[in-house]
């Protein structure tokens, strides 16, 4: 799901990141400009990288690299592909068999600080760090001011992609509304995805904060959607998704005009628009005469390494971190991938400069609020918002779906440890879109299954826990969704092991 001015980022881990750092800082240098005679031997090491086709041999290339700079120290690496958005939920689901070094999402740090997941860098590599990466980028990477982690990207935001041709004024909602539906294009956002329904209440100034406490449950929420400002921004949101040009799939780029997307969209945006290719920061709208420019979610990929007991292996794990995240190896990822780097100079590099995508981002980014620790459940408890602004035919209808909206966050926190625990299974299945769970009972320990459900061929689901996504299973552990195979009634069956290990079933009944 697949897949955050500042979101809080927990009282909690404040109050125990200093007994963090006294466990996981490593007792060896660590600095790349210190000598590593001492640290010469041969280290088997584990690595999780993204699934990308060709992201595992160009990390494989940059070890080469890192040996051939660091004469005496040799690195076995097995490298295996896991999408940065799951891996902090795999390792914190069993921190002991995780990998040593592995890059994910930026709203993981708090809960990977929390289960010790992280070892913190010493001071000569917190300096270098701070000193070569942008400040929201250390600022992802740290709580409380302390770093526990190695800045990689600061790519992870979406912006406007647009035809030249058609689009007269790109600052204007109304006015690019205008010019898509006299012109029969879609104005594609998505705005029944919470990421990007986010964008009208960051722009009026609502926020949504969460707190959790020291054993990752969260606690408390400061959230102002349900607000004069929050109408606002509903009124906002009104304008284009009532319009005819409106599309809600912000991955089509078929007759579009216009595509709020990310950098992952780069390509087909180029291949779309040719031309009349472009790209900046989103729009501002205008409701009661005053403008409100919207917002967006910003995030960073970052690297951790997993705290060792071998001080020796800590301190050569320190180093490739460095290395991995420096500026070359950014720069490779940048050239390979479009990867937007988090160094400084990388960034000031003529090639990230000309690139019209990041030059976008970089400016939508004076409006973005850093995506923190948000509840599992949030993202389906907002999404509704944007449909609710399609379907609302008064003031009143809008007050009523923030009103709702807020009733809903609200009942997280009186939920039953029963209803915690509890499984069910959601997805585009049986009339539903991602927002039914149908309940699943445990017929004997670790089994659960579902009552009968009719499914049609080609639809999807997965199975999650607590109504949030926080544990749930698909193909595998946070994995892809499991896709029904054949028109029928069914029993939805999960076999769990009480952690990361689960098997969905489909059971037909007759």
């Amino acid at each position: 799901m697949k897949m955050s001015k500042i979101l809080s980022l927990i009282l909690a881990v404040v109050m125990i990141a200093s007994t963090l750092m006294a466990c996981t800082k490593p007792e060896t240098p660590e600095n790349p400009d210190a000598g590593t005679a001492d640290l010469a031997g041969t280290y088997d090491i584990t690595m999780w990288v993204s699934e990308m086709d060709g992201v595992a041999a160009q990390f494989q290339a940059q070890i080469d690299a890192f040996e051939a700079a660091n004469p005496g120290i040799i690195i076995n690496a097995q490298i295996e592909g896991v999408t940065e958005a799951d891996a902090g939920s795999k390792v914190v689901a069993d921190v002991a068999t995780a990998p040593d070094i592995y890059c994910f999402a930026q709203d993981q740090l708090a809960r990977l600080v929390q289960a010790a997941a992280l070892a913190q860098p010493g001071q000569k590599a917190t300096e270098t760090i701070k000193a070569n990466n942008d400040a929201g980028s250390v600022a992802a990477a740290s709580v409380a001011g302390t770093l526990y982690a190695y800045p990689m990207t600061s790519d992870n935001g979406y912006y406007m992609y647009y035809d030249t041709s058609i689009i007269t004024n790109p600052e204007s909602l109304e006015d690019i509304i205008a010019d898509c539906e006299a012109n029969g294009v879609k104005f594609r956002y998505a705005l029944e995805n919470a990421w990007y329904t986010a964008s009208f209440f960051f722009a009026t100034g609502c926020h949504s904060n969460w707190t959790m406490n020291q054993d990752g449950e969260f606690i408390a929420i400061d959230d102002t959607f349900n607000s004069d400002e929050g109408l606002v921004s509903m009124k906002g949101m009104q304008k284009l998704a009532q319009s005819t040009c409106y599309d809600s799939n912000a991955d089509i780029f078929t007759d579009a005009g216009v595509v709020i997307t990310g950098i992952w969209n780069a390509g087909a945006a180029a291949d779309h628009f040719g031309a009349n290719l472009g790209a900046t920061d989103l729009p501002s709208f205008t409701v009661d005469g005053k403008e409100y420019h919207l917002g967006s979610f910003t995030g960073n990929k970052l690297m951790g390494v997993k705290p060792q007991t071998d001080a020796k292996k800590a301190a050569v794990l320190s180093l490739l971190a460095q290395y991995l995240t420096g500026e070359e190896c950014q720069n490779q990822r940048f050239a390979s991938f479009e990867w937007g780097p988090s160094n400084l100079k990388a960034q000031a590099s003529e090639a990230v400069q000309a690139n019209i995508s990041l030059a976008a981002l970089a400016l939508q980014n004076n409006y973005g609020q850093p995506q923190g620790q948000i509840h599992g459940s949030w993202w389906d408890i907002a999404k509704v918002l944007g449909a609710d602004a399609k379907a609302a035919k008064s003031d009143a209808d809008l007050k009523a779906a923030l009103e709702s909206y807020a009733a809903t966050i609200d009942g997280l926190f009186q939920m039953t440890e029963e209803q915690k625990n509890a499984w069910g299974v959601i997805g585009g299945i049986c009339g539903t879109s991602w927002d039914v769970d149908f309940a699943m009972t445990e017929v004997e320990p670790g089994v659960y299954v579902s009552d009968v459900l009719s499914l049609k061929a080609g639809e999807e689901f997965k199975v999650r826990q607590g109504a949030s996504w926080e544990v749930n299973f698909g193909v595998e552990f946070n994995g892809a969704n499991i896709v029904v195979e054949a028109d029928g009634n069914y029993k939805v069956q999960l076999e769990w092991d009480g952690a990361q290990g689960g098997v969905v079933t489909l059971i037909p009944v007759e």
